[in-house]
C-alpha cells in the first residue's frame, strides 16, 4: 500500500533536465584541532538543532573523508547512479533500477580508478541489487552497515552520490520520519520501514549510501517524492540498512529472493471506526478484502462484504486481526512487519476477532504475486 498520492519516478541518472535544489554539507575545521569521536561530539552539541549540531560537530569533514571511498559511481549504457562497496571482493550494493536493463556497467571509485562490472543478484521487490567489479583489494574500502532500527526523527545524516553527473557530491540533513512505505515500480510490492530524509537527493543519487555521524551506512538512497516532478523538495527515501543486511548474502550468491504475502487489504481501527462498524475491539486491523487463492483465503480469513455505496466506508462482517505469532497487531505497519520478516512457506499463527469471538487461524505464506497488482 502506498500512503502517498504523488511519487516521482525512481532516481535514474538520465532524465529530463531537472532543476536542482542545492543542498551542501556545512563543516568547519580549525588548525591544530583535535578530532573527537562523532558520538562524543554529538553529546557536546545536544542544545543545538540537528542541522546546527551537524555543522558544529568537530571533525565531521573527517568522517566524510573516511566515508567517501566506500561510495562509487555506476555508469550504464544509458544512465548512471551510485553504489556502495560492501567487501574487499568487489561486491557493490546499489538500486535495482540503476542496473535494470543495462548491458554494460562501469564502476568508478572516488580516486578515479575504474572497472567494468557485472550484475550478481537483483531484488526488484526491494529495489536492491549487487554488482561485482574487479579491483585490487587494497583499493577497496568497505562500508560498515549500521542498524537502521536505531535511527530516530531528527538524527543527522549525510548522503554521498552523483546527482546530475556531479560525482561524489555530499549533502546533509536529518531523518524526517521512520517506518515509511514506498512501492516498487517493478512488482507493485510495498517496501517497508523506509527512512524519510530531507538531505538533498536527486537523479544520480540512486543506490548511494546514507551515513550517520559515526560513518555507518543506515540506508540506500532510492527515490524522491515531488508533486511537480521538477526538483527535490525535501522528501527523499532510503531503503533501510537492515533490509540490505538481510538480503545481501542471497544477492551476492545470485539467488532468487522471494517475498512472503498474506493477501489482504486492511483498515487500521480506532474508536471512531470501530464504533461505525459495530466492533467491540478498538485496536487491530479490519480486513476489507482477501485475494482469491491467497494464504489468507486458504486460512479462512473473512473480509467485509465491500464498501457502502457512494463512500469508502467498508461494510460490516470482516475479521479483525489482533496478533500474528504472538505479536500484537495495532496497525498496518505491525501487520506488514510480521509478514515481511517471515519466510515464504512458513506458517504464521493469526488471531482474529469475528463477531465478538476470538479465533486462531494458521496461514502458510505464499510468494508475492506480481500479477495481482
Amino acid at each position: 500500500m502506498n500512503e502517498r498520492r504523488w511519487t516521482t519516478p525512481l532516481l535514474l541518472g538520465v532524465v529530463v533536465v531537472l532543476s536542482m535544489l542545492v543542498g551542501g554539507l556545512v563543516a568547519t575545521r580549525s588548525a591544530g584541532h583535535t578530532v573527537a569521536p562523532a558520538a562524543a561530539a554529538r553529546a557536546d552539541a545536544t542544545t543545538l538543532s540537528p542541522i546546527a549540531a551537524f555543522a558544529a560537530t568537530p571533525g565531521i569533514a573527517d568522517v566524510v573523508d573516511r566515508s567517501k571511498p566506500s561510495a562509487v559511481l555506476i555508469t550504464g549504457t544509458n544512465s548512471s547512479g551510485s553504489g556502495l562497496v560492501v567487501d574487499k571482493e568487489g561486491n557493490i550494493v546499489t538500486n535495482y533500477h540503476v542496473v535494470e536493463g543495462q548491458t554494460t556497467l562501469k564502476v568508478t571509485l572516488a580516486d578515479g580508478t575504474a572497472s567494468v562490472a557485472r550484475v550478481l543478484g537483483t531484488d526488484p521487490g526491494t529495489d536492491l541489487a549487487v554488482i561485482k567489479a574487479v579491483f585490487l583489494p587494497e583499493k577497496l574500502v568497505p562500508a560498515k552497515l549500521g542498524d537502521s532500527d536505531l535511527m530516530r526523527p531528527g538524527d543527522a545524516v549525510f548522503a554521498i552520490g552523483s546527482p546530475f553527473d556531479q560525482p561524489f557530491t555530499v549533502t546533509s540533513g536529518i531523518i524526517s520520519a521512520i517506518g515509511r512505505t514506498t512501492q516498487s515500480s517493478f512488482t507493485g510490492r510495498s517496501i517497508r520501514d523506509v527512512l524519510q530524509i530531507d538531505a538533498a537527493v536527486n537523479p544520480g543519487n540512486s543506490g548511494g549510501p546514507l551515513f550517520n555521524l559515526d560513518g555507518e551506512v543506515v540506508g540506500i538512497n532510492s527515490s524522491i517524492e515531488n508533486p511537480s516532478g521538477r526538483f527535490f523538495v525535501g522528501l527523499g527515501f532510503a531503503i533501510p540498512s537492515n533490509a540490505v543486511k538481510r538480503f545481501l548474502p542471497a544477492l551476492i550468491a545470485g539467488q532468487e529472493i522471494k517475498h512472503p504475502q498474506l493477501g489482504v487489504s486492511v483498515l487500521a481501527l480506532d474508536a471512531v471506526i470501530a464504533g461505525d462498524l459495530g466492533i467491540t475491539t478498538e485496536r487491530g486491523v479490519y480486513v476489507t478484502t482477501v485475494q482469491p487463492a491467497s494464504a489468507a483465503a486458504r486460512a479462512g480469513i473473512v473480509a467485509s462484504g465491500g464498501v457502502i455505496r457512494g463512500t469508502r466506508t467498508p461494510t460490516k462482517g470482516g475479521d479483525v486481526i489482533t496478533s500474528i505469532n504472538g505479536q500484537p497487531v495495532m496497525n498496518f505497519r505491525d501487520l506488514a512487519r510480521a509478514i515481511d520478516t517471515a519466510d515464504v512457506g512458513s506458517a504464521v499463527r493469526i488471531v482474529v476477532e469475528r463477531n465478538g469471538q476470538q479465533l486462531t487461524l494458521s496461514a502458510t505464506l505464499q510468494p508475492w504475486d506480481m500479477t495481482a497488482r
